[in-house]
């Protein structure tokens, strides 16, 4: 997974041109360590994977409304496209992706 922080974020992001999740995360969290030990295995094949660390970034998670842990975003070609409120397993993760795809893009928190 990439690390992000305010600096990164946004030029990163609107760079992929492709599907990418973004897990906001901190290391003493321990779900937060379960969901991105399984992200990877979890996600679409050719999803891009980022994650930001609250504590590094603590700006950036004010800024999005991350007031609980884990969190995570879905973009698609460099455009923030929803949150997504699910267990990360294959089939849930999957599911909620597809679902958001078909909704119309929101706008950043």
């Amino acid at each position: 997974m990439h690390p992000l922080d305010e600096v990164t974020y946004y030029s990163q992001l609107a760079q992929t041109r492709a599907l990418a999740l973004v897990l906001f995360t901190s290391p003493t969290c321990g779900t937060c360590r379960v969901v991105e030990r399984n992200l990877p295995a979890s996600a679409p094949p050719a999803a891009q994977l980022f994650k930001v660390d609250v504590q590094v970034a603590a700006a950036l998670a004010r800024a999005f409304e991350v007031f609980h842990l884990p969190t995570l975003f879905l973009y698609l070609d460099g455009h923030y496209h929803a949150r997504l409120n699910c267990e990360v397993t294959p089939a849930k993760l999957r599911a909620a992706i597809d679902q958001a795809l078909q909704r119309p893009a929101e706008e950043e928190p």
